[in-house]
């Protein structure tokens, strides 16, 4: 489905790190973390194993705890909802707006205000099996919201921004899909109180594995740093712990080889975009295909993946078989969260909830893609798709 850009420049760095003593907490972490903020434009950037991980301490940042609500969206790599229920709190799931795939401002307003409300409108809101219960009375206080920039493009995050000042909540931004997207010229990461990269090797920049928090806040980002390393603080003696904490750590080779592909990270994009125009051309006329939506908030596209919707007509299932048939794969992207086994038994959701949500889990079908994929390679999976539909 995917293939890192991976060059001999990234090997070397990898290498020269194993030919010294630093290999975790070292020079290439700081080096990385202090290149990575200036790339997005935030005063701090902290490291971590992964973007799950960073979404996790961003929760705790936020103040998030048990029983406590967090508002986001159904349509997402289930991370971005298990970093809540990692703090014993409640995802508070708002449908999509139908063309972005990305969470529909307009519900999270109405979610909000029904939930600073209180009672029987409040409690819509809630997972079907925690519904039933004395009225007014919520299972905890309304903490933050969480959108995802699925795929690469950024939520919709000026009226959030208001509903949360409205509120008084904060805003997780997580953007592990989306280095190098623009919202309204603003570089994702910037959206909103703090954010999380993600550097799997299907991403637009690679670690192995990996990911980065930022923020402009400077309590925020020494709370991260001490969390991410067993809950000492930096002001602790040897193996004194200050709080709760966890190995969260990244490691210097992985540092090493984050920073190297940072270096040309401009030209990994523009890569990606040149795959990604490759299909737009091919695909836009082709009945019973829809290419990705591109919103006019969206100033620059950083493309993740490339998923198209299949007509129901059509059928995506019978589309995948011909595709692997020719040797060609294929993915659904995303299964809805909320449809998800652990959540349907915890939580009571159904396949008639969320009905965007539903009809994108549905239809999306994530096609080959990554930067090294050459337009022939492109031109023979287009044409395996027009033959069929």
């Amino acid at each position: 489905m995917s293939s890192p850009q991976l060059n001999n420049a990234d090997i070397e760095a990898v290498s020269r790190v194993l030919q010294t003593r630093y290999l975790s907490l070292g020079p290439q972490l700081e080096a990385f973390e202090q290149a990575f903020a200036s790339y997005v434009g935030t005063e701090h950037a902290v490291g971590v194993n992964s973007g799950t991980s960073g979404l996790h301490l961003a929760v705790i940042a936020a103040g998030v705890e048990q029983q406590d609500l967090v508002i986001t969206t159904p349509f997402s790599f289930i991370a971005s909802a298990n970093a809540v229920l990692f703090e014993r709190a409640i995802p508070v799931f708002v449908d999509i707006d139908p063309q972005t795939l990305n969470i529909n401002p307009a519900l999270v307003a109405e979610a909000a205000d029904d939930l600073a409300q209180g009672g029987s409108a409040g409690r819509r809101w809630l997972p079907p099996a925690m519904r039933d219960g004395p009225v007014g009375d919520l299972p905890g206080n309304l903490r933050a919201i969480l959108p995802v920039d699925a795929f690469g493009q950024p939520a919709d995050y000026e009226p959030i921004r208001r509903v949360a000042e409205r509120h008084g909540l904060a805003v997780i931004e997580d953007a592990c899909e989306a280095i190098g997207s623009e919202y309204q010229g603003r570089r994702a990461g910037t959206l909103g109180d703090v954010a999380v990269f993600a550097f799997y090797p299907n991403k637009q920049m690679t670690t192995g594995e990996g990911g980065m928090i930022v923020t402009d806040r400077q309590d925020w980002a020494a709370l991260f740093r001490s969390l991410r390393n067993q809950g000492r603080d930096v002001f602790d003696a040897w193996l004194n712990h200050t709080r709760l904490g966890y190995n969260y750590r990244m490691d210097e080779m992985s540092a090493a080889l984050g920073l190297s592909q940072l270096e040309r990270i401009e030209d990994l994009l523009a890569k990606r975009d040149r795959v990604a125009a490759w299909y737009n051309e091919r695909l836009a006329q082709v009945e019973g295909v829809r290419i990705p939506h591109i919103a006019p908030s969206t100033t620059r596209m950083s493309w993740f993946v490339y998923v198209v919707q299949i007509a129901p007509e059509v059928g995506r299932k019978r589309v995948m078989d011909v595709l692997q048939a020719r040797g060609i794969p294929s993915r659904p992207y995303f299964t809805p969260i909320h449809l998800q086994p652990f959540y349907v038994e915890r939580f009571g959701y159904q396949r008639g909830d969320f009905p965007f949500t539903k009809a994108a889990g549905d239809r999306c079908l994530a096609l080959p893609f990554s930067g090294v994929m050459s337009e022939d390679q492109v031109d023979y999976v287009c044409e395996a798709l027009r033959m069929m539909v």
